[in-house]
Order: C-alpha cells, then structure tokens, then sequence
C-alpha cells in the first residue's frame, strides 16, 4: 500500500513526556511501595494484588481487542491496533508483580492455613483447587499461555511492517481466534485465584464475567485516552477522523453498560439468595463507607459516564472521550480496590501509603512499557493490508 497518508517520521516518535512521566509513577510507585512494606506488610500485599490486578486486566484486555481486530476482519481499526498492542506489552513483565506475592500467600490468602479447613469442614469440598502448589502452577501456567499468544500475534504484527507479508494476517487471524477462547479459561482462573479466593467461601457463576468487563472497559479507555490526545496533538502518523472516534466512543459505552448489567445482576441474584456462603462477600461491602464507596462506584463506572457518552456527538468529542477515558481508568482502579481491600478491613475503607503507591505504580508500569514498545515499533501497522482502507473509513 502506499505510505503517503502516513507521517513517517512519526511512527516511533512518542512524545518524551510519556516517558518521563511512566518513570516517575514508576520510581514514586516502586518506593512507595518498599516504604509500605516497611511500615504494615498485609496491607502493602493487598496494595500490590491491586495492582498486579489492574496491570493485568489493562494488558489483557488490550490483547484481547487485538485479537477482537484479527478475528473480526475489521477495517476501520486497522490504524488504531497499535497502540493497543503497546498496551499489552505489560504482559511479560506481569510475573515481577506475582512473584513477591507467591511468597506473602499465607499472609491475604485465608485458605493457605490448615486451620482454615479444620474449623469450616464444608470447606473441604475446595481443598483440592485452593492449595499452594496448585495455584503456584495455576499462576504460571496463566501469565507463560498469556505471554506466549502475546509473543506470536505481536511478533507477526511486527514483521509485516518489514515483510508486507498478506499471509502474517491469516496466521494472526488463526492465534487470535485460540486465544479469546484461552483468554476466557485463564482470565477465569485468574479472576477466581487471585481475587474470588480472597473470600474462599463466596463464590459466583459471573464473577470472571464482571472482571472481563471491567478488563476489556479499562484497556479501551486507555487506548482511546492516548489514540485521541496523540491524534489532536499531531502526533500520530495518520490522521483520524470523527468516525474513527466514534466506533471508540461506542465501544466505551456498550461496556459501560455491560459492566453494570453484570455487576446489577450478580448482586441481585445473591441477594435475592440470601445464602449465607453468598452473602458473605456483599454484607461488608454495603454498610459503613464501603457502601458509601459501592454507591461511587455505582456512579462512577455507570451513571455519568453513560449520560457523558449517550449522544452521538458525545461520542465524536474528542474532549469528551478523553475525559471519560481517564474517569473510567480511575473508576476501574476504584472497582479493583473495592474488590479487594474489604478482606482486609471489612469495618472501613482505608486509604494510605499503600493505595497510592497502587495508583502510581501501576499507572508508571504502563506508561513505561508502553512509551519502550512505541520507540521499538511503528505506531501504526504499514504493513497490514486493511490499513488503507481504514483510514478512508467512513460511518
């Protein structure tokens, strides 16, 4: 295809302040975090599952619009595929998170001690998933599948820039389809051990569902945030147009309402149920300032980003999707941190230390990889042959 609807000399010029701004959440965060284990350990590895959790879900849910982008054939995506692949570039890195935390298990997980099965015999049931060596192996065998799919569709999407080679396309197509059903299996695995686990007698049937939503919502408010700003900034290498803004305005509201279908219904169904082993997650998490914090959410995640986003025009404001983009990032934090800090402190929620080095060491890790993939690959994908006809996109 022909490169001159393509800024050349922009497809791996990031602005520097990307960059810099990664590395200094990343050294904030990172420092942040030593202090808080210094100061209280339990909290500091309930703040690091937050942010292994929000890392992952960001980096996944980016893969899984890649290959959403592959399986789909779509057109006027093509363009914008990139930047997403940067942001699952935290993939790899995702294992220097989990491997301090494989060693404090015993310290958030309750099930990790004998005692746990000896005073709740129902709970013996579980006691062949929930054991050490086998969610050390569960582990693993999740971040090795995810960075493998991570490697072989980035490696080829990589290459046609070089090769121009149409079949690289098939191949991709090919992985990507064995990936989302991979990605629905280990985001459930990863869901259930990392997170449902933290409260071993609770469980529910869509739980994993909700924390895809809130993966694929967050991955695409990222995307959008950066793809809009590099965009009206006159710096990326081609220029978009409303409608291309407007597909990720909608796919920014279809998943805000997705992401609260799920969270309405699992919250009916078991409270309507009204089992003991059920309501044992929800009771902590509506009284006190946790439920003040589950009415934020409420707002934060649904209601006002559903009313920002309602309108057509809304969709194609650049302004507007930037702003949304970054509330929803704070709000998918939000949801992460109401997820799991109750199992620390049901009586309150608690804010230090710990969450802001959650909030700036996540965010730096992020920035990091992302401003390091964009200075290693082209931002836009030349080599792909649906890219000219993305760019003449039109609704």
């Amino acid at each position: 295809m022909s490169t001159q609807q393509v800024s050349l000399d922009k497809l791996r010029k990031l602005p520097g302040s990307y960059a810099r701004l990664g590395w200094t959440l990343l050294v904030v965060g990172a420092v942040l975090t030593i202090l808080s284990f210094a100061l209280n350990p339990k909290h500091a590895s309930f703040g690091l599952i937050m942010t292994l959790t929000f890392v992952a879900t960001v980096g996944i849910g980016g893969l899984f619009w890649v290959g959403v982008e592959y399986v789909s054939s779509a057109v006027w995506s093509t363009a914008l595929r990139r930047p997403f692949e940067f942001i699952a570039g935290v993939i790899p890195f995702l294992v220097i998170l989990a491997l301090p935390l494989l060693f404090r298990m015993r310290t958030v997980f309750e099930w990790t001690h004998a005692s746990y099965f000896k005073d709740d015999p129902s709970m013996l049931v579980k006691a062949p998933y929930l054991n050490i060596p086998f969610f050390i192996i569960r582990t693993i065998a999740v971040l090795l599948i995810w960075w493998l799919y991570y490697h072989i569709i980035i490696r080829n999407s990589n290459l046609q820039d070089t090769s121009k080679d149409q079949g690289l396309t098939r191949k991709n197509i090919r992985t990507s389809a064995g990936f989302l059903v991979v990605f629905a299996l280990t985001l459930t695995i990863f869901s259930v051990d990392w997170l449902m686990s933290l409260t071993p007698s609770w469980f529910s049937t869509i739980f994993a569902v909700y924390v895809f939503a809130g993966a694929v919502l967050s991955s695409m408010a990222l995307g959008t945030l950066i793809i809009v700003l590099l965009n009206e900034k006159d710096r990326f290498p081609v220029k978009l147009t409303p409608d291309h803004y407007y597909n990720l305005g909608a796919f920014l509201f279809a998943f805000v309402i997705f992401w609260a279908y799920i969270g309405f219904s699992q919250f009916l169904l078991q409270w309507y149920g009204n089992l003991r082993e059920e309501t044992a997650y929800w009771i902590p998490r509506i009284h006190g300032s946790w439920a003040v914090l589950s009415i934020i959410l409420a707002l934060g995640e649904f209601l006002i980003p559903f009313f920002l986003l309602v309108t057509k025009p809304a969709k194609m404001d650049p302004k507007r999707l930037v702003f949304v983009s970054i509330w929803l990032l704070v709000a998918h934090a939000l949801d992460i941190y109401w997820m799991v800090m109750p199992v620390y402190n049901s009586a309150n929620a608690v804010f230090g230390i710990t969450e802001i080095a959650f909030m700036a060491l996540s965010i730096g890790i992020i920035l990091t990889v992302f401003a390091y993939k964009a200075r290693g690959s082209n931002m836009v994908p030349i080599g792909d042959p649906k890219l000219q006809r993305g760019l003449e996109f039109h609704l």
